[in-house]
């Protein structure tokens, strides 16, 4: 953990940032966060959903302001993060810059001075982010594939950002915020329309922040893809028009593989004389070509195998996750949260 070495450390030039940090039962986790908060920055909220550990105490003990929510409405990490950026512009009109934050994650020493850098030097630009990386990923496969994930997307201009990312408050208010309706991708649908408006993201060869997963069983992993489904379900629906086209791709690969192939093979086995199975041989292909792909860009065998194998796999989840949003949108039903962290921090 060296190289990614974290604390509050001294800065200068923070009086115009704030911060929101979101968090449910986090425990040590959240105290983290909140501990390696950069000196200086101008107003830290945090936004609690129903905690029923010591996360609102914590947060108070650090002079943190603290926003409840009230969760007899549907809670989503929009509607949170929505709660938080307005509740910090209430106490602190003059911030240009807010900090988003989920509460597992640790904010490592140096990246908001990058990024606040990048941003006061670039007017363009709207949010800018940095690399995610997990805490423990030799704990668990899962683990193990978070931490690949975070460290695929591209660097440079790119066309969305995660849960840890530095925002113009003026592009925030301008675009309305988050949209509390999704339940899952909310960045990324935040991102096409700070987009659409002529901003620019930006991701920097910065470690931003140490999440931690604690994901551990197989469960976790099949909820965690099937929300991943959910999103591209429900942001394709929303931007899924050209030009932008956002995650129409990433939901029919989910509805192909994931169901469509399975179906095909399995119902044409007895008329084929079983000879419609050995569509199933596509899939070792496609995680082979995963593997390679990953090695190639630099990560290592273990690695490569393990998300190699989520990617295939997961697309049988994905695909369940685009259909329970179609679904539940058939039937008039308000998207629901789908958690995959069990128990507290």
């Amino acid at each position: 953990m060296s190289a990614m070495a974290t604390g509050r450390g001294g800065a200068a030039g923070f009086s115009d940032i704030g911060l929101v940090a979101i968090g449910r039962n986090e425990g040590a986790r959240l105290e983290r966060c909140l501990d390696s908060i950069p000196r200086g920055v101008a107003q830290a909220v945090y936004v609690d959903s129903g905690s029923e550990d010591q996360s609102v105490a914590s947060a108070r003990a650090r002079a943190v302001e603290v926003v409840e929510l009230d969760m007899a409405i549907p809670f989503t990490a929009a509607r949170a993060r929505n709660a938080g950026w307005r509740r910090l512009l209430e106490l602190r009109p003059e911030i240009s810059m807010i900090l988003f934050v989920d509460g597992d994650c640790e904010i490592v020493a140096g990246f908001l001075e990058a990024a606040a850098e990048r941003m006061r030097s670039s007017p363009e630009v709207v949010a800018v982010c940095g690399w995610r990386r997990e805490r423990e990923p030799e704990r668990s496969p899962y683990n193990t594939v978070c931490d690949v994930e975070w460290r695929f997307a591209p660097l440079g201009e790119t066309r969305a950002f995660g849960g840890d990312v530095l925002i113009r408050a003026a592009a925030l208010q301008v675009a309305g915020g988050y949209d509390d309706a999704v339940i899952a991708a909310e960045d990324d649908e935040l991102g096409v329309r700070l987009r659409t408006r002529g901003g620019k993201i930006v991701r920097i060869d910065q470690v931003s922040t140490i999440h931690d997963a604690a994901m551990t069983r197989l469960p976790q992993w099949w909820r965690r893809a099937t929300r991943c489904g959910h999103a591209y379900g429900q942001v394709s629906d929303m931007h899924g028009a050209p030009p932008e086209r956002y995650f129409v791709p990433e939901a029919r690969r989910s509805c192909l593989w994931g169901l469509a192939v399975p179906a095909a093979a399995t119902a044409m086995a007895l008329p084929t004389l079983g000879f419609s199975l050995s569509m199933f041989g596509a899939y070792p292909l496609q995680a082979w070509r995963t593997f390679r792909d990953a090695r190639k860009r630099g990560f290592t065998p273990r690695e490569s195998a393990y998300w190699a194998v989520s990617c295939t796999a997961s697309k049988v989840p994905e695909a369940l996750g685009v259909l329970k949003y179609r679904l539940d949108k058939l039937r008039h039903r308000s998207p629901t949260i789908i958690e995959y962290k069990d128990g507290k921090g």
